[in-house]
């Protein structure tokens, strides 16, 4: 497993990232066991979750995730030093989770206790906003005017950013989270965390977590760049597309178990017939060159400039053991080419 640093926090991680956000629906404490320890064999040191897990959120599924996480935890003392546990702290929206409000100082520090107990631990590595106050372009709002960035008060969520930054501090101050970070942000959001945190001495974002993939490409190269020159770790969610470049929803397939025959909180948007074109284009050079589509998709995701680690979650042991294979499996000089040409046919499938 190769290892890098996570942003400036000078904290080493490998270069795949255990995702989480299906235990406690799809799958259960010993279906996590088993995973957490194959990820840990297989030299992952760092795993990913958030209060709102499992997925799709609910009412009745909020907070099973870290519980589970927790659950190892407790089952695994000795070790909890040698893993990097990230988890998020839910923005608004969700009834059920601080009467949907916005994420602000004192939300952060209630939440971070939360969190501790649920995870059995009494630090968290890396602590991140899963969303932001402000609405962001992620799921399915990227399309020109689809938001109205004039219309947004920017000195108010820049006010609404320094309560959060100092809520942040309280707990870094109280060793209860080592570092932080962003998920689902933009440029402003990033530059804007940065200004802050230089202007008065607060912590500094080291990381962001967006959707990417051979589907949604769209953070690269602008914000990627951005990453890239402010240190900060670019953590790809998703790199599957929500499991469809496996190729396993291909021609309205939906197996049995698969996520989506859960309800979707925001639908099946990804589910375009210029994408299902593209994932068959990709899943053919994926054959032709000894790969799982899977295996194609992440292979492609890890060698993108400027990714640090890749989040993969998988719903069985067997799909991680393929998936974390992929990392270990360059992609040759035609396939790339291959890929690239159809990438440029379908740059934005959805």
């Amino acid at each position: 497993m190769e290892f890098t640093t996570l942003g400036s926090s000078g904290l080493p991680i490998s270069k795949v990232c255990l995702g989480s956000m299906t235990w406690g629906l799809q799958n259960n404490q010993q279906d996590a066991n088993q995973q957490i320890d194959y990820a840990i064999s297989q030299g992952i040191n760092f795993i990913d979750t958030a209060e709102m897990y499992a997925v799709p959120p609910s009412k009745d599924t909020y907070g099973k995730t870290e519980s589970i996480i927790g659950n190892w935890v407790a089952e695994n003392k000795t070790r909890r030093k040698d893993v990097i546990i990230a988890t998020k702290i839910a923005g608004a929206g969700l009834p059920w989770v601080r009467d949907g409000g916005p994420i602000t100082g004192d939300a952060v520090v209630e939440a971070v206790d939360a969190s501790l107990k649920r995870l059995q631990t009494d630090y968290i590595d890396l602590y991140q906003l899963h969303w932001p106050n402000r609405t962001s372009p992620h799921f399915n709002k990227h399309w020109p005017n689809q938001l109205t960035f004039s219309e947004v008060n920017a000195q108010d969520q820049t006010a609404q950013m320094l309560d959060i930054l100092q809520g942040l501090n309280r707990c870094v101050k109280a060793g209860k989270i080592r570092h932080c970070g962003l998920s689902d942000d933009t440029p402003w959001g990033i530059n804007t965390y940065l200004k802050l945190s230089e202007k008065h001495d607060l912590p500094r974002m080291v990381s962001i977590q967006n959707e990417f993939s051979l589907l949604h490409a769209k953070d690269w190269p602008y914000l990627i760049e951005n990453c890239i020159h402010e240190d900060i770790a670019y953590l790809p969610w998703s790199p599957l597309a929500g499991g469809m470049l496996s190729g396993k929803y291909l021609n309205g397939a939906r197996p049995q178990g698969s996520r989506w025959t859960l309800a979707q909180r925001n639908g099946l948007f990804r589910d375009t017939l210029a994408a299902q074109k593209a994932i068959a284009a990709y899943a053919e050079i994926a054959n032709q060159n000894g790969f799982t589509p899977a295996q194609l998709a992440l292979a492609w995701c890890n060698q993108v400039d400027g990714v640090t680690s890749t989040i993969i979650g998988a719903t069985n042991i067997s799909q991680l053991q393929d998936d974390i294979k992929a990392f270990s499996m360059p992609l040759n000089e035609q396939a790339l080419i291959d890929i690239e040409s159809v990438f440029k046919t379908y740059p934005v499938p959805f």
